[in-house]
């Protein structure tokens, strides 16, 4: 549609519904064409600028010449004749034009390998050179097709901000020589590991925001749940994939009922649980059903099958805490977590009586780890006011307010400690 005898307005509208209408299928291929471009070229930051124009190209063309039957052989053309002209203008102004102009691009017939680079991508965004808050940054931007200014929104950074943070992570990449390749086999391990870690970070910022107005924040847990479900289909065999992606679904699961209309959260056991996701419950428990049997049971596996007996519960007091003990115990014997210690307080509480779960979770407020950790102490005010110790139930919930950070919690925390201080 040219742009001529069309007011501005109207050519604005038409681009939004163009990209609208490709995002999931440009999404997709994003991290393929760019790991398809580094893998064969090298220079990442360089790679990914060709490929956001490659992109482009896309939304513009194919409403006017339609879809390629390869799209993804199409976008790796566009985006590999792109990356050669930005390499010859960058060698250019370093005399070294001679060199790159007799560089041919490679036969059309290997634009589309076999393999899907998108994992290699994963491990090099992954890779322990970098710090995990860069990892997760740039995770996001390559793999996830997130702009910065996006991601710094969901991280509550400025985008320059943002912006310097992923330049510094690229740059770290480029300094460190490192390959775009799979990591080697003794390593393989230890890499998928920091994927798996990368991925649940995003995923609980989205469940469970740090800070801001609201309790969560879809749109990441919503991508974390589609960058899982990207990995599991390349890795189907690995026991710990299937677990962090049920482990998404079952506590995805029951974000409708989490919060009242006006944002307030609603505990787990005042939820209503018609409203939680029956499929996302479905699909996760026949993950981790069939995940459990195959190999070594990892921490991801535990916490999906904790997620599942609550999600399999049809009412709160029909919760299995006994054996949510068990596997909690099964997760502190594998990892030093004081948080998963103080979940592990909270089912003692459940099954044991309240007084079991304080003893414990009066020796982890010696855990500098947890001492501004406002879930610790809203876990002690549950539990004193189970107690029936109001006054201390109230000081809890109000130091577990000053604590957070996130603002909807803030409220609701305040808004326990003023109850349990009413006559």
């Amino acid at each position: 549609m040219p742009i001529s005898g069309r007011s501005w307005k109207a050519w604005r509208n038409w681009v939004t519904e163009v990209t609208s209408a490709f995002d999931t299928d440009l999404r997709r291929l994003t991290p393929q064409v760019l790991g398809a471009l580094v893998r064969r070229y090298g220079h990442f930051d360089t790679a990914e600028d060709a490929v956001q124009e490659a992109l482009l190209a896309a939304t513009t063309q194919w409403p006017r010449a339609g879809v390629p039957d390869d799209p993804r052989a199409w976008l790796i053309r566009v985006a590999s004749r792109r990356l050669t002209d930005l390499l010859r203008a960058e060698q250019a102004r370093r005399k070294r034009e001679d060199t790159v102009a007799r560089w041919e691009l490679p036969p059309p017939s290997t634009d589309t390998p076999a393999t899907d680079d998108t994992l290699v991508l994963l491990f090099l965004c992954c890779h322990p050179a970098l710090p995990p808050v860069s990892q997760v940054a740039l995770t996001l931007r390559a793999v996830g097709g997130l702009t910065s200014a996006e991601i710094a929104r969901a991280f509550l950074v400025s985008e320059s901000a943002m912006t310097r943070r992923i330049t510094r992570a690229k740059a770290t990449i480029k300094d460190s020589g490192l390959t775009f390749s799979p990591p080697a086999p003794a390593d393989r391990a230890e890499r998928l590991a920091s994927v798996l870690h990368v991925l649940y970070l995003i995923f609980t910022e989205g469940y469970a925001a740090t800070a801001g107005p609201d309790l969560r924040r879809a749109d990441l847990s919503a991508e974390a749940i589609r960058l899982a479900r990207m990995l599991y289909r390349l890795l189907p065999g690995d026991s710990e994939v299937a677990g962090l992606l049920a482990l998404m679904l079952l506590t995805d699961a029951r974000r409708a009922a989490r919060t009242a209309p006006d944002g307030t959260p609603i505990p787990m056991a005042d939820q209503d649980r018609s409203r939680w996701d029956a499929d996302a419950i479905a699909e996760g428990i026949a993950l981790i059903t069939a995940a459990l049997p195959r190999g070594p049971v990892g921490p991801y596996q535990l916490q999906a099958a904790i997620a599942a007996l609550h999600d399999e519960a049809p009412t709160a007091e029909a919760t299995d805490w006994p054996q949510i003990t068990l596997l909690y115990e099964q997760l502190m014997a594998r990892s030093d977590n004081p948080v998963i210690a103080m979940n592990h307080a909270v089912a003692v509480a459940m099954a044991r009586g309240p007084r079991a779960g304080l003893d414990l979770l009066d020796k982890l407020t010696a855990d500098d780890r947890l001492a501004r950790d406002h879930r610790l102490h809203a876990a002690r005010g549950h539990l004193l006011e189970m107690l029936g110790d109001h006054d201390a139930a109230k000081s809890s919930f109000q130091t577990a307010a000053d604590l957070t950070t996130n603002l909807a919690l803030r409220r609701y925390l305040r808004t326990q400690a003023a109850r349990v201080s009413e006559p």
